[in-house]
């Protein structure tokens, strides 16, 4: 079953993101992955059957995994104490996370271990990414001397991020706390990239996502998905060109190729994008969980299957 929308009886919708659905629950929140599919900011009028599943999955995986490091902002409660009529609950199974409400900060906190995209580019032009001098002869795809921490703005309305400094970030939520965010986003990059290389996957950057509950800083949103990170496949990484991917660069790939002007409305996908799409997805999260898809659910902080 494909969701691209949701609309769920006697529950608020808050907002509704590029691939997210959120309802308000009063001190918690309800956000359901849908099967939307978004690239260059702009989501596209083709969905990506089961993506959204796949996407809560590998974020329940890895917020488990990640608890020793930083909390997050799962709850206790399930999902058949706030939704109940079978109709919604058949169609939510797997693609839902109850989460405490939080105070999101408003960046991006972006590592990168290779040079690839939006750093690439920067690199190319001013040899630093977001303030950071890089060795010169550096390129497509090489691995960075080490991770960089390379926050940004957080958009919103279909307008697009922008890279900014840490000196920048610390005038926006005050230097101890983009110091905070800095240390745990790189020790998660390390945990993660090492975990992942293991199961033949390079994790060539990610983005987390923080916010404050009861003024404790925890993980939001998503996390390490093929949505908010590149994964390469480890057995064919070569720099010096773009790597094939695990994620939705292979949608942005065939939107350049077919000259799309990154201005909605988007193009449809045809049938073979997205089932490679889908099976692009599917692969990562059978490396990095071990397991296929299937519905899991969070309960008591932990993840149950």
């Amino acid at each position: 079953m494909c969701v691209v929308e949701t609309s769920l009886p006697g529950l608020k919708l808050l907002k509704r993101g590029k691939v997210r659905d959120v309802y308000d629950l009063g001190s918690e929140l309800l956000i359901v992955a849908t099967d939307r599919i978004s690239a260059f900011d702009v989501v596209l009028p083709t969905p990506i059957p089961g993506k959204g599943r796949i996407l809560t999955q590998i974020s329940l995986f890895w917020f488990n995994r990640m608890q020793r490091i930083v909390p997050n902002h799962l709850s206790a409660t399930a999902l058949a104490d706030v939704v109940h009529d079978e109709e919604s609950l058949r169609l939510l199974a797997g693609r839902t996370m109850v989460v405490r409400k939080a105070k999101p900060l408003p960046l991006e906190a972006i590592v990168r271990g290779y040079l690839s995209g939006s750093a690439l580019k920067e690199y190319r032009e001013q040899g630093a990414v977001c303030g950071t001098r890089l060795p010169p002869g550096l390129r497509e795809a090489d691995r960075l001397p080490e991770p960089l921490f390379t926050p940004s703005t957080k958009a919103e309305g279909g307008a697009h991020d922008e890279n900014i400094t840490f000196d920048c970030l610390a005038g926006i939520i005050g230097r101890d706390m983009a110091g905070r965010v800095r240390e745990i986003s790189l020790r998660l990059y390390d945990e993660a990239s090492r975990y992942a290389l293991e199961r033949g996957i390079i994790i060539a950057d990610t983005k987390f996502e923080f916010g404050l509950v009861d003024g404790e800083l925890v993980l939001i949103d998503e996390l390490l998905t093929p949505d908010s990170s590149r994964f390469w496949p480890a057995d064919g990484y070569a720099p010096g060109r773009p790597q094939p991917s695990f994620d939705k660069q292979y949608v942005r790939d065939y939107l350049e190729e077919i000259g799309w002007d990154k201005r909605p409305p988007a193009p449809p996908l045809p049938p073979e994008v997205v089932a490679g799409t889908v099976e692009k997805y599917r692969e990562a999260l059978r490396r990095l969980t071990g397991e296929d898809e299937k519905y899991c659910f969070a309960a008591g902080g932990s993840v149950e299957c």
